[in-house]
Order: C-alpha cells, then sequence, then structure tokens
C-alpha cells in the first residue's frame, strides 16, 4: 500500500462511538493501510453523542463555512477534526446543528428510527464530497463501511461524475449484517432526485430499508467486501448478480493480508 491514498467513509469509528463491527473495522482498515505506508483520510459524522473535550474535536474554519442543499433546504457544513492519539491517525467529522446535534446516532431513546436519517446520509455523503474537494485530494481508493454511508458511491458516480478529482478513484462498500429494522423516509427517493439523480439510479429507494441502501451503494462501487458472515440471501444474491470484485468474508484476526491483496490486484488493478 506504500504511497496509496485510501479514503475511509464511515458511519461510525472507534473510540468515538461504541464498539462494534462497522466501527471496529472502520478503524481497524485504515490503521493496517497506515501501518503499509499508505496515505489516509478517515470521515464520519459528528454525532452529538461524542464527547468533543474528551477527544479534543476542534472546528476547521477554513473547510467549514459552506452549505449544502438537502431537498432545497440550505443546510451549514461545519468540519471538526481530532487525532487517535496512539495511531496519529486524522479523524475529519461532518456537523450540522440541525442533523447531529442530538445526544444520538441513529435512533431515539425507544429505538426508533430519526425521521430525518434519509436527510443525514444525503448530507454525510455530499459533505465528505465537498471536504475532499477542498482539501484537494486525490485518493485512490474510496472505502465505505455503514450504511449512513451508503450514498456516498451514488453521488460520486452520479452527481459528482465530472469532477476530476475522482476520475481515478475506484470505490470499495464493505457490506455489514443488517443494522436496523423498517425503512428511511419514503421520500428519500425523490429527495436524491432533487440533486437530478435518476429515479432509474435509486430504484431500490422506493421502499428505502437496510438491504436496499446497501444494494444502491454496491450498485456504484467497483468492488465489494463481505465484513460479515450474516448478509442476507437477497442482498447476497444481488451482489453476486453484478459481476464485481468481491472479497469474502475474514475474520478481524486475519483481514489484513486479505484487504491488502484485493486492494491490489483486484481493485487497483
Amino acid at each position: 500500500m506504500n504511497g496509496k491514498k485510501i479514503l475511509f467513509v464511515s458511519s461510525e469509528l472507534v473510540p468515538y462511538l461504541p464498539e462494534n463491527e462497522v466501527s471496529l473495522m472502520s478503524y481497524e482498515a485504515p490503521r493496517m493501510v497506515n501501518s503499509n505506508g499508505g496515505q489516509i483520510r478517515i470521515f464520519m459524522p459528528r454525532f452529538g453523542n461524542i464527547n468533543e473535550r474528551r477527544h479534543q474535536l476542534h472546528e476547521v474554519i477554513r473547510l467549514s463555512g459552506m452549505n449544502l442543499v438537502i431537498n432545497d433546504m440550505d443546510m451549514p457544513l461545519i468540519i471538526k477534526v481530532a487525532s487517535i492519539p496512539r495511531e496519529r491517525i486524522q479523524v475529519y467529522f461532518i456537523d450540522n446543528e440541525e442533523y447531529f446535534k442530538r445526544k444520538a446516532t441513529f435512533t431515539d431513546e425507544e429505538g426508533t428510527l430519526f425521521p430525518d436519517n434519509d436527510e443525514r446520509a444525503i448530507f454525510f455523503a455530499k459533505g465528505v464530497v465537498e471536504t475532499v474537494k477542498k482539501l484537494n485530494w486525490s485518493p485512490d481508493i474510496i472505502h465505505v463501511h455503514g450504511w449512513m454511508a451508503s450514498l456516498v458511491p451514488l453521488y460520486l458516480k452520479q452527481y459528482y461524475a465530472d469532477e476530476p478529482l475522482f476520475a481515478e478513484s475506484k470505490i470499495v462498500t464493505s457490506v455489514y449484517k443488517q443494522s436496523f429494522d423498517g425503512a428511511l423516509d419514503g421520500g428519500m427517493q425523490k429527495k436524491i432526485g432533487f440533486d437530478e439523480i435518476s429515479e432509474e439510479a435509486t430504484a431500490p429507494l422506493a421502499d428505502p430499508n437496510y438491504n436496499n441502501l446497501l444494494k444502491v451503494a454496491v450498485d456504484f462501487s467497483d468492488a465489494v467486501i463481505l465484513a460479515t458472515e450474516e448478509i442476507s440471501e437477497d442482498l447476497q444474491t444481488h451482489i453476486t448478480n453484478l459481476q464485481k470484485p468481491v472479497l469474502p468474508y475474514v475474520s478481524l484476526q486475519e483481514f489484513e493480508e486479505a484487504y491488502v491483496n484485493f486492494y491490489n490486484t483486484e481493485v487497483l488493478k
């Protein structure tokens, strides 16, 4: 991975949020690339339950200040950064008072999905890409983890299709086990359509449940990693039918060599 630039975009990341499959691999994969001589950037949402003081988050004024249009509304983009001390890895946080100030990640205290999770996902996807543009950093690989990051491949291949910074970038999506029941807002497809992305491109999002969000992510990815053994048959069949490079599940203890080989031989070929 020496000198290769990899952008990691994740819904969750330890040590900022509790440990689970997504948050742990979203930490271990960048750490591995970093230790193998690659250059990395990590992006995640700045959820309100992240302790800014403990983790020493601070706003980056030169990157903040633009507005993103979400469903015909101007939403201010705030960028914060922090470092994972023992790894010397910098993490960028996408923030907005309306979407991310609440003291929770995806659901309320009763476990009900927030009604604006669809808009939060749109804002996160556009916020990541706009910030990377400001950094003028052209990644070789963009590796997506977690359902709230699932719109990143769609926006890169559709909304930002003519952006030269990403012309050579390859997109990898890691697919994890289903992490929520039910569906996001039924108007999600229409809201994405406001960005002149066709209904054909977002067809699965007529019913924006977990599996369909991931279907859209893998549809617009160049390669797929099965990051769990517990993938639904419906989603597994969809991935198989795409005939794209797929890395089968490997355990956390064995992933390093498998990921490096997959990046080098299947993604960057």
